[in-house]
């Protein structure tokens, strides 16, 4: 069964700027979803801010493997509500793949639980970025590391959790170095975050970079059914205990209650 994977994205720029047009006419989103649907185990579709519930309904989250997110000027336009729905999802154990600026995303915060704060310079200047891990499934075909001509910086110190694994770090040619590739889980469900991909330079026409995201997509994939109880916590009775327990001390709840958290 294909990969059922769901690309994201403002689709703001592109209709604004006439440089960000002229790179990507059909909108960044169109452009990861082709290179994705090079893959035959790809099955891609696409989502915008625009659409109804921000094209993330429940039905549509629910036959998502992999959710590949770019968002960067109308972070504070999407609905919490559609956010919360996300982030359940990604414990459940869809995929989320966030893109460039997606670090100050909504669900990227919501998911870290930090600032996800960085530097930053549009500037045009070279990016290299390397390879920490050539067996990494991400890094798969990519070699040492991605020559990028023209990109915007981002720099340390980027306050993001500490990462399972750093797959790729950046190096630009104004001296700052960041960490562009990272690894999370939360819940049943992984996550990564890419930071190459400024709109004004034609960084996902770069055939590594799309290598990395097809890459990505088999990597977020989990097979297994949705933990849909994921975020419950339910009131165990000493009866349903596998082993033997009798009542000591006294307790704040009755049998069966709800916690107060």
């Amino acid at each position: 069964m294909a990969i059922r994977a769901t690309v994201w994205n403002e689709f703001r720029h592109e209709r604004e700027n006439a440089t960000v047009r002229a790179i990507y006419p059909d909108g960044i989103h169109q452009t990861i979803a082709t290179a994705l649907s090079r893959d035959a185990a790809i099955d891609v579709s696409t989502a915008t801010l625009d659409e109804p519930e921000h094209g993330l309904g429940a039905q549509r989250l629910a036959e998502t493997d992999v959710l590949l997110w770019w968002g960067h000027k109308a972070h504070g336009d999407v609905d919490d509500a559609v956010v919360e729905r996300v982030a359940q999802r990604v414990y459940e154990g869809m995929g989320l793949i966030v893109l460039h600026s997606g670090h100050f995303s909504k669900i990227f915060k919501r998911v870290m639980g930090a600032p996800c704060s960085l530097r930053w310079r549009e500037a045009g200047e070279r990016e290299r970025v390397w390879t920490i891990n050539r067996a990494h499934p991400i890094a798969a075909g990519i070699g040492d590391a991605i020559e990028l001509p023209n990109s915007e910086m981002y720099g340390e110190p980027f306050l993001v959790p500490e990462p399972l694994e750093t797959v790729f770090i950046s190096w630009y040619q104004g001296g700052e170095v960041f960490r562009s590739g990272l690894t999370y889980q939360r819940g049943a469900g992984k996550i990564f975050y890419f930071g190459p991909g400024h709109e004004t330079y034609p960084i996902y026409h770069d055939a590594k970079i799309q290598k990395v995201l097809r890459n990505a997509v088999h990597w977020a994939h989990n097979p297994a059914e949705p933990w849909t109880d994921v975020s419950s916590a339910p009131n165990v009775s000493i009866a349903a205990a596998r082993e033997p327990i009798e009542q000591r001390g006294g307790s704040l709840h009755a049998p069966g209650e709800d916690g107060f958290g």
